[in-house]
């Protein structure tokens, strides 16, 4: 099992060695690019790490060894020059070996500093997500090295979609794309310089052409795939330079056998620079077959998985020993030692409610989500919301970028807005349960405080969250309630007037009358005016810091029931 050791201020992930050669060709046309590499490509990773510009602006110990590939998530061309410059100060051999970057191909800058740092500069397309380059970079790393080297794995019974991806490319001599039934790219193979515009975009997740895919429809090729098992052929499209291609549906496994399952995805194969395999249609048929039992798998966990995963996370309050955490662990195929990640996933709105029938799905499309991010995470809905581990991740902007993608697509393809919290790193799995009551907290507190914010952690959201808590607790106590603020609420609404809404412009401007004014879009002594009226009402010196802060406290309570704006 790789770990992660932590290394300067990122963690990095550490696999098996395979040279930058063998790394870079794993990836598919256009994601990937090498700018320059001092010490040639066959330089050898055996560790990454996903980094964010304030993950380099720590000290790096001089003799601490540095994971062998940066990757720089966000990271400026001079942010990333100054960082490679302290590099280059380093002892040659615990130097990175290489970094990748969506600045490489910008800057000459950054290109002269990667050479002076000896380092080997790898170009990321502006479009490519990071939450898709490190997973594929972790898979790589994973794989035993003569499967990296070969690619020539030939297993029967592929248990993960890209080996099954890899798998179909070598039988068929196609490339291969491993789709759900939204047609979102689940695996691939990977190519040379052969992919088409179809599947760069594809793969790049951005819009495939609009003239294409009119073409699919006036074919039929998706009436096609849910009505029939059979492999189609689709003609190529000279137009935008579009290779034939071959598709089959992958259908769900119904527990009636003689009913045919609902169409879960679809495998589809381009021809490349030869012919495909005279046998390539049978092929695919018994791909579609192994396809539906790993997606099935991903999809539908048997029941008693399902409450092993919430007994982990505490689903009904109960506490775990240690040696329940093992026996869990062992069960659902985790590590126990080792950091993690959770998070949880809330309805922005909270007033609203999914309807009992559609959960089932939405928990089969986190899974989905989840898996292809990383093969050994578990996933769970509890009550009305969903949470999900990740084994062996500390870098917050992996995971982060990952809950992000998630938020959009359920907003973009199902219509329904979430909220997310992360609690990253928690120590190990025996943590889970403890970090589902954090990010509750933060999903408790944003919901009112935030509401704008889709994407938190606990330590972004420390203030909303105590704040809100506080809140709670003086909600919970009559007698610590403010007869005061009720006075003026019983003004505004006696003379309709704006009391309340001006004190909070007023506090939330740090007492600066003129730029309160500009938010009410009043006058200054008109503000002036009603503060004054306020103070007379509620008996409340706005100059006195203990009276400000009760105040402000009183009114984020009223906030929190509506009573105020």
């Amino acid at each position: 099992m790789p770990n992660t050791p932590s290394s300067h201020s990122a963690a990095a992930y550490v696999g098996e060695p395979v040279t930058l050669r063998e790394l870079l060709g794993l990836f598919d046309l256009g994601l990937a690019e090498l700018v320059d590499a001092p010490a040639g490509d066959a330089v050898m990773i055996s560790s990454a790490a996903l980094v964010d510009s304030d993950d380099l602006s720590g000290d790096i110990e001089p003799a601490s060894p540095m994971p062998d590939l940066y990757l720089l998530v966000g990271v400026s061309a001079p942010d990333a020059v100054r960082w490679l410059a302290s590099v280059a100060r380093r002892r040659p051999e615990i130097r990175p070996k290489a970094v990748m970057s969506k600045a490489a191909t910008k800057s000459s800058d950054l290109q002269a500093a990667a050479r002076m740092a000896g380092v080997a500069l790898v170009a990321v397309h502006p479009k490519a997500r990071w939450d898709q380059v490190f997973p594929l970079v972790e898979r790589i790393l994973d794989r035993p090295r003569d499967r990296v080297t070969a690619l020539d794995d030939t297993r029967d019974n592929p248990s993960d979609l890209f080996d099954l991806a890899v798998n179909i490319a070598q039988h068929t001599g196609g490339i291969v794309s491993i789709e759900d039934a939204q047609s979102h790219v689940l695996a691939y193979s990977p190519t040379g310089d052969v992919a088409d515009e179809v599947r760069t975009l594809s793969i790049l997740e951005r819009e495939c052409p609009r003239d294409y895919l009119q073409t699919l429809r006036e074919l039929d090729v998706f009436g096609r795939l849910r009505k029939s098992d059979d492999v189609i052929e689709v003609p190529a499209y000279d137009k935008l330079g579009i290779q034939p291609r071959l598709v089959v549906g992958i259908r769900r496994i119904s527990e009636d056998r003689s009913a045919a399952g609902a169409l879960a995805g679809a495998i589809w194969v381009q021809r490349g620079n030869t012919p495909f395999a005279p046998d390539a249609a049978d092929v695919l048929r018994g791909a579609a077959v192994i396809a539906a039992r790993i997606i099935s798998q991903i999809l539908s966990a048997p029941s008693n998985v399902e409450r092993l995963i919430q007994r982990l996370f505490a689903a009904h309050g109960e506490g775990t020993e240690s040696s329940e955490i093992s026996a869990l662990a062992s069960a659902l195929s985790l590590p126990v030692t080792g950091p993690a990640a959770v998070i949880g996933f809330a309805l922005a709105n909270e007033d609203t409610t999914i309807a009992a029938t559609e959960v089932p799905s939405l928990n089969t499309a986190l899974r989905l989500h989840a898996s292809s991010f990383r093969p050994d995470s578990v996933a769970a809905i509890i009550g009305d919301r969903a949470y999900v581990l990740f084994p062996g991740y500390t870098s917050v902007s992996s995971v982060s970028a990952w809950t992000r993608q998630v938020v959009e697509q359920f907003e973009a393809k199902r219509s329904i807005n979430l909220r997310a919290a992360i609690a990253i790193p928690i120590p190990n799995i025996a943590h889970a349960a403890e970090a589902r009551q954090e990010v509750d907290r933060v999903l408790n507190a944003t919901a009112h405080t935030s509401p704008e914010v889709r994407v938190t952690t606990l330590d972004e959201s420390r203030t909303a969250v105590l704040l809100s808590e506080i809140v709670n607790l003086v909600a919970q106590q009559p007698s610590l309630r403010d007869p005061r603020l009720g006075a003026l609420l019983e003004y505004d609404a006696k003379h309709a007037s704006d009391l309340c809404e001006s004190a909070v412009a007023y506090l939330a401007a740090h007492g600066e009358v003129r730029s309160a004014a500009k938010t009410l879009q009043v006058h200054p002594n008109t503000l002036r005016y009603r503060l004054r009226r306020l103070e007379e009402i509620a008996g409340i010196d706005l100059t006195n810091a203990a009276d400000r802060l009760l105040f402000e406290l009183q009114l984020a309570l009223l906030r929190q029931e509506g009573k105020v704006g």
